[in-house]
């Protein structure tokens, strides 16, 4: 008997909305993609302003938010550690894991080198037979690793590009099962720009800053040998940031994201019906198979114009991020945000909070999610991050 559970975050996450309300009006359609962990956010900074980090200042988690972001970064190295225990309202096993950090390189400050790696772990899973003994045990998971390069194309100005290898192992099949479900496997690459700006406002220099991020533009995924391919979950992000000082050693930073999926939507059925109300099988069938025969450049291109609800649906995909960080001397920091998704695209809407501590060469930052969705098992969400600025501990050995 052959266990399958490529589709389990998807669904997790799906069962986190109110989708008994959408389903009265028949228009709850949310973008189904494969490896959607890498769409979680890593670190406790960027969740805790409500999944922000397209423009704000560069730390050693940008590899997730905006590689290009490292080339602007103020220590010559850094490298951090986070944990987000996840869906502790449903399970108590599932748990992502992720490390980054970069390092500058040469003598202009104007280039550096960067990597994450990243390990979301589903749990135990036990597997029963038909009269619902334990027949077997297994540890499904994803993970992916990148490299990243950026580099200052002038005083204001960055690019930057990440490559990444991608591997899901979700599946399960028993001898007896005449199908096998394997590990699946992508590679995917970001691209990314960001511009940071210093006008003088009054009498205070502020900073004004912009990113941009298209992200896992990749292959496709499959867990039964290329029968059934999902899209990798590919994303623009677009923000800004803008930080002005309170007073002395007292700062406020605004940001605002905005993200859009750039993979087609599978068709519905509901929306093939004939003129007495019966659903036109054949052209349902036709409409899914063109849709997994699209390739994944072809689908970044299709994902702004394949909506069946026009231009109001495709707005409709189009996620927000609004928060603030405040911060004293770069020592104590206080954050807040809100995450906004469309209720017929998921229905992820949470607040964000939590706070950050520096100490001479170490940082460490926590943030914790609120649920506004009801019945979110994704509120009370916990991340912890912990960050090391190699530069300072290179001081501190007495390694000039």
């Amino acid at each position: 008997m052959k266990r399958i559970l490529s589709a389990i975050i998807v669904t997790v996450v799906t069962l986190c909305s109110a989708a008994g309300a959408m389903a009265q009006k028949n228009e709850f359609n949310p973008i189904t993609t494969g490896v959607t962990s890498l769409g979680i956010a890593p670190d406790a900074r960027g969740a805790s302003m409500g999944d922000i980090g397209a423009a704000t200042e560069p730390d050693e988690n940008s590899q997730f938010w905006n590689p290009s972001k490292y080339a602007f970064a103020y220590s010559q190295a850094g490298i951090s550690l986070s944990y987000t225990p996840w869906l502790r309202k449903l399970v108590n096993d599932i748990a992502l894991l992720n490390a980054a950090g970069y390092w500058k390189l040469g003598g202009g400050d104007n280039q550096a080198v960067s990597f994450s790696l990243r390990y979301f772990s589903l749990g135990e899973v036990n597997m029963n037979d038909g009269e619902g003994n334990v027949t077997n045990t297994i540890n499904p998971y994803e993970m992916a690793f990148d490299l990243g390069y950026s580099r200052k194309l002038s005083e204001s100005y960055s690019m930057g590009v990440a490559l990444r290898y991608i591997y899901s192992n979700l599946g399960f099949g028993d001898a007896s099962s005449s199908e096998t479900t394997k590990g699946a496997s992508a590679f995917a690459a970001d691209i990314a720009g960001f511009l940071t700006t210093y006008p003088i406002i009054g009498r205070n220099e502020c900073q004004w800053s912009f990113g941009w991020n298209i992200s896992n533009v990749g292959s496709k995924v499959s867990y039964n040998g290329g029968n059934d391919p999902a899209f990798l979950p590919t994303n623009l992000k677009l923000g800004t940031t803008f930080t002005f000082p309170l007073a002395d050693y007292h700062n406020l930073a605004l940001s605002l994201d905005v993200n859009k999926l750039l993979v087609p939507a599978r068709p519905r059925q509901a929306d093939y019906l004939t003129e007495t109300g019966e659903n036109d099988t054949q052209a349902y069938e036709d409409a899914v198979q063109q849709w997994k025969d699209t390739s994944p450049i072809s689908g970044i291109f299709k994902s702004f114009t394949d909506a069946p609800g026009g231009a109001k649906e495709e707005l409709r995909e189009i996620n927000y991020s609004i928060g603030a960080e405040y911060n004293y001397n770069q020592q104590f920091f206080l954050r807040a945000g809100y995450y906004h998704e469309n209720e017929y695209k998921g229905n992820r809407q949470y607040f964000g909070i939590g706070a950050g501590f520096t100490l001479n060469v170490i940082k460490l930052d926590a943030a914790y999610m609120i649920a506004t969705a009801q019945s979110s098992p994704l509120d009370q969400t916990l991340r912890f991050t912990l960050s090391f600025d190699m530069n300072g501990i290179r001081d501190l050995l007495g390694r000039k």
